[in-house]
């Protein structure tokens, strides 16, 4: 393992500043590219999906509550699997309590292809809170590219989607997928700012929270 140089209090304030300086022009681009993704135009959702939750039935619409805008995570978690994907896993565990977001009129939810009587038990074991909802009997998944082809067999893929609705009008305003959620959670946020980063062990394999050994 490769650590850092040492170096005298006096060179570290010094490097600390030329990284501030590009730091600085860092964050100017993300408030830009920020502004940006707010500009976006959006697509009206005119399919009435149908999806399952804790509650019975539900449409995309019932997912928002009393709330104007919605954040959907698509959580991977396939039909025939008794638990979920670590790396969705992950993120739900940092997520935080969800007051922060409903204060702010944004509910969220979490979707899967999984039948909601796998999801139930799992979200047990992982002791969430978090409205959770089945689209096993939609397109939903396929619809807002959480399921993609890729050589020839389905595949599912993480991400998230965010909605706005008009009344009972449902808009679909943004997406991301991939790696490119990887500056969303707090977990790779927080490593992002250590020395050894992400990978201290050379390995970015994450796990389910009850399946780290202590």
């Amino acid at each position: 393992m490769s650590l850092p140089d040492i170096v005298t209090r006096e060179r570290w304030r010094a490097a600390r500043e030329e990284l501030r300086r590009k730091e600085e022009a860092v964050e100017r681009a993300r408030a830009a590219l920020g502004a940006e993704r707010r500009r976006l135009p959006m697509v009206e959702v005119s399919t009435e999906y149908v999806l399952e939750g804790g509650d019975g039935k539900a449409t995309l619409l019932d997912l928002f509550g009393d709330r104007t805008q919605l954040v959907v995570h698509h959580f991977m978690f396939a039909p025939g699997q008794e638990a979920g994907c670590p790396c969705c896993a992950a993120f739900l565990d940092q997520l935080g309590h969800l007051a922060h977001l409903r204060a702010r009129d944004t509910a969220f939810a979490a979707v899967s292809l999984a039948p909601f009587t796998r999801l139930l038990p799992f979200k047990a074991r992982m002791g969430w809170t978090v409205p959770w909802y089945s689209s096993c009997h939609s397109d939903f998944n396929r619809d807002f590219e959480a399921t993609v082809d890729r050589d020839g067999a389905p595949t599912e893929r993480p991400g998230l989607s965010c909605f706005l609705r008009d009344g009972d009008r449902v808009f679909h305003t943004y997406s991301v997928y991939d790696d490119a959620l990887d500056g969303v959670g707090a977990l790779s946020g927080l490593l992002d700012l250590t020395a050894l980063g992400r990978h201290p062990h050379g390995s970015d394999r994450l796990r389910l929270h009850d399946e780290y050994e202590h």
